[in-house]
């Protein structure tokens, strides 16, 4: 298994530098289901962070992206179902796809919630905002 960076995600996904989006998508190109790629939930997070804010990314363009990472034989994401209710969350809430993730792994480890004081933020299941 090879980990892969959020560049490389990001130049595969915008296309937008033509000598590292070759490299990058010839690479993606030669992984499989023995010889697999490994994207972490911090580059999955990273990368939607980068795709929205950098390159006004849609948020269905930003689905397309993680159903693509999520369905690829040849690509183990980090913790899929956080990632699935993440993004679920950002669709019907509008909710930061971040402060989703957040909220998520704190419940999933047993926290009561996560303090915060991001109004946006503290309305997400697993949050609470401090006052």
């Amino acid at each position: 298994m090879i980990g892969i960076d959020t560049n490389v995600l990001v130049r595969h996904a915008t296309q937008d530098d033509p000598q590292q989006s070759a490299v990058a998508s010839r690479f993606l190109t030669h992984l499989d289901e023995k010889n697999p790629g490994f994207v972490s939930l911090v580059t999955v997070v990273e990368t939607v962070w980068v795709l929205r804010r950098a390159y006004r990314a849609s948020t269905d363009i930003v689905n397309q992206f993680i159903n693509g990472l999520l369905n690829a034989r040849e690509i183990n994401v980090q913790d899929p179902d956080i990632v699935r209710r993440a993004t679920r969350m950002m669709n019907a809430d509008g909710a930061d796809f971040a402060d989703a993730v957040i909220g998520l792994l704190g419940t999933a480890e047993g926290c009561a919630y996560t303090a915060t004081f991001d109004r946006r933020a503290g309305r997400l299941l697993g949050m609470r905002l401090l006052e």
